[in-house]
């Protein structure tokens, strides 16, 4: 998910990478992430999206600020996002309620909120973007101590080297 400095750029797509990014979350009403990932995304509320921009970047904006967001964090006071809630805790029956009423999509972003949902059986897929680079230390994308059986459903590999792969939760 990120190496030993905490960075993640090295994953950064290419714009074949970002369309497909961009269509796959577009559906999604509600993201949930945790401090460090708000961190990251949130730049998208302010970027500048102007005509010299490309495309992509514009969608990607767009969609992330018609989004509701929900943020998991002890520390965080305000959010500088529209659109955003903090929560300061991960509360699997209330995630799942917001799940059984929720009339669009939900994601989790950052891998320690991830690692929860998976703990508590919220997870019904599980997409993972597999990047040609060996980082080696760092935040890991998926949680220890957890046993889930997965069914591969869909894959495409991309001029870029990277490969996305979706997986269903088995029972």
């Amino acid at each position: 998910m990120a190496d030993a400095s905490g960075s993640f750029d090295w994953a950064a797509p290419d714009d074949e990478v970002h369309a497909f990014v961009n269509d796959l979350v577009r559906p999604i009403g509600t993201q949930l992430c945790g401090r460090r990932m708000y961190d990251v995304m949130v730049a998208w509320e302010t970027m500048d999206v102007g005509p010299d921009q490309p495309s992509v970047v514009r969608d990607f904006a767009a969609i992330w600020r018609a989004a509701d967001k929900v943020v998991y964090s002890k520390t965080l006071v305000a959010v500088t996002s529209r659109r955003t809630t903090v929560e300061r805790a991960f509360d699997p029956d209330t995630v799942r309620r917001s799940k059984e009423t929720a009339s669009r999509d939900m994601s989790i972003g950052g891998p320690t909120i991830a690692a929860e949902a998976f703990k508590a059986g919220l997870v019904d897929e599980c997409r993972l973007f597999l990047v040609p680079i060996i980082v080696g230390g760092g935040t890991r994308s998926l949680p220890d101590d957890v046993l889930v059986r997965l069914e591969l459903v869909e894959e495409r590999r991309f001029a870029s080297g990277v490969v996305y792969l979706r997986y269903r939760i088995r029972a």
